[in-house]
């Protein structure tokens, strides 16, 4: 039965294997989750799919697969009311949740349970029954100010308040602007695992074989614990045209803090130039010389920049050309200085691939970075980044 239903996802190029599917159909025959196709839904996404970034391309498979059913299984055993009401709120603003209750969320609820235990077709327009059509307050493709649309799509009308296909799952798929929770997952491929420290746990492998020559005798061995060695330096423009990325940077920074245990991080506006600072409050007062960041820090960091690389050509090129004071040196000089002292760099630029092109300020520093080394800031883009910034140089 659940065969089509396989090969339908395979075709979204959605990675499902074999044994994943049989683990579904093991699920389902111990009665693992209930009778609504929304358990169902849960319970085939838990099995199926083991990538965040799938969810998304699973959500329309599903929608497209299971469209047009109109009479879900089990949907006339008890309802979950505190369920349905919970859903129900996520769409309505405050005077609309104070007019349901005028209304009367308990009839609606009755009665929605009277006519699914006495239908027994489909039924077209009308009043009454759950249809398409008609002014019924349950069914699709029809009008009433307040009721549940059960399959189909909708009229346009926007005032159902219980709707089975509209989604209510946040987007993951890859080219979506990344929030923390997303780019956390993105961020952990990067890291690196080393021992380093004192002695914390035991070396089971050396310990048996320690044993072993020592003729049964307990020989214990210790190692030092496992840590994320990985070391990330970062630059982020701020101020300006990246007032407008505000939030993904803030996610990515967070994001970055939680997921590397070495991490540096600095703060240019538009192009890098002598000094870079920390705290932006402080920045005419307390800056750190660029050079200064060089000969403190490795060359087994990682250096990324974020931003999105939009500034007069002049702010890059020519000496004197930033905005707030007069640079010696261009900015152009300093961004070679750091990409030679660090070989692993990648650029995150928040602006759209799409307008890349079209920005000269954007076409200079590729040509300074590398192509292939300026990613768009979105999951598919950082992922890519991650990739390379991972390869040994």
């Amino acid at each position: 039965m659940l065969i089509p239903f396989f090969l339908h996802l395979r075709q979204h190029k959605l990675p499902v294997s074999t044994k994943e599917f049989l683990t579904l159909l093991e699920g389902l025959s111990q009665r693992v989750c209930g009778h609504s196709i929304n358990d169902f839904y849960v319970f085939s996404r838990t099995c199926l799919v083991k990538d965040e970034s799938h969810y998304d391309r699973f959500d329309k498979a599903f929608g497209s697969y299971f469209s047009g059913v109109t009479e879900i299984p089990g949907l006339n055993v008890d309802l979950p009311e505190d369920w349905l009401k919970a859903l129900a709120t996520k769409h309505l603003s405050a005077a609309e949740k104070a007019a349901l209750e005028k209304l009367g969320w308990d009839s609606l609820m009755d009665e929605f349970r009277k006519r699914l235990e006495e239908q027994k077709g489909r039924h077209q327009g009308g009043s009454k029954w759950v249809g398409t059509g008609g002014t019924s307050p349950f069914g699709n493709n029809g009008y009433h100010p307040e009721g549940i649309r059960v399959g189909g799509e909708s009229a346009g009308h926007r005032t159902a308040v219980k709707v089975w296909e509209k989604r209510e799952f946040r987007n993951l798929d890859d080219s979506v602007e990344i929030g923390t929770r997303n780019i956390k997952v993105a961020l952990r491929r990067l890291r690196r695992f080393a021992r380093e420290g004192a002695v914390e746990e035991l070396d089971l492998d050396k310990t048996i074989s320690a044993t072993a020559r020592n003729a049964g005798w307990l020989d214990l061995h210790m190692r030092p614990e496992r840590h994320n060695a990985v070391k990330v330096l970062m630059f982020f423009d701020v101020g300006g045209s990246m007032d407008d990325h505000i939030k993904v940077c803030e996610e990515l920074f967070s994001a970055s803090r939680t997921e590397f245990k070495h991490l540096e991080y600095f703060y240019f506006h538009n192009c890098v130039y002598d000094y870079v600072w920390r705290d932006g409050h402080r920045r005419h007062s307390e800056r750190t010389p660029t050079m200064d960041v060089i000969h403190t820090y490795g060359p087994d960091y990682k250096l990324i920049f974020v931003g999105d690389a939009t500034m007069s050509p002049y702010e890059i090129v020519q000496p004197g050309g930033a905005i707030e004071y007069m640079n010696e040196e261009p900015g152009a000089d300093w961004l070679r200085r750091l990409l030679e002292t660090y070989p692993s760099a990648a650029w995150l630029n928040p602006e759209p691939e799409r307008l890349w092109e079209y920005r000269q300020s954007i076409r200079i520093i590729r040509d300074i970075v590398g192509e292939e080394r300026m990613y768009p800031l979105t999951l598919d883009g950082l992922s890519r980044a991650i990739s390379a910034l991972s390869k040994k140089r």
